[in-house]
């Protein structure tokens, strides 16, 4: 079972990168997906969460407007479209599949994590 983040790179403030997590060796369209997101020397921190068939989205209150976080279960994929940038979403962003088709922010409910793939915004 893999998840493999990709879309990462560098980008200018007010400017918009979108990142895309396929998954294999399973199929996750019955488990709520979630974006998290780690700068050095902090813990690793919830940014966005959906539900199974995509019909419910939660997001941290700093993208709030800003990303959307949408999903392809026929394709088991997952995007987070990040919009208006800014250097504070420096960091690098890991796509996880939850335990169960609910939504949530807890990292410790999400069994599966890609690796991660890097997002730099400059000011």
């Amino acid at each position: 079972v893999q998840l493999q983040a990709s879309g990462g790179g560098l980008v200018q403030a007010g400017g918009s990168l979108r990142l895309s997590c396929a998954a294999s060796g399973r199929t996750f369209s019955s488990n709520a997906m979630g974006w998290f997101r780690q700068v050095p020397g902090k813990e690793r921190e919830f940014v966005a969460t959906i539900n199974w068939r995509g019909s419910m989205t939660y997001y941290v209150d700093s993208v709030k407007g800003r990303f959307t976080i949408s999903r392809d279960n026929a394709k088991n994929m997952l995007y987070l479209q990040m919009n208006s940038l800014k250097p504070e979403d420096t960091a690098v962003y890991y796509c996880a599949a939850g335990r169960s088709s609910i939504v949530t922010t807890i990292t410790t409910d999400y069994d599966y994590w890609g690796q991660g793939t890097q997002v730099t915004v400059s000011s």
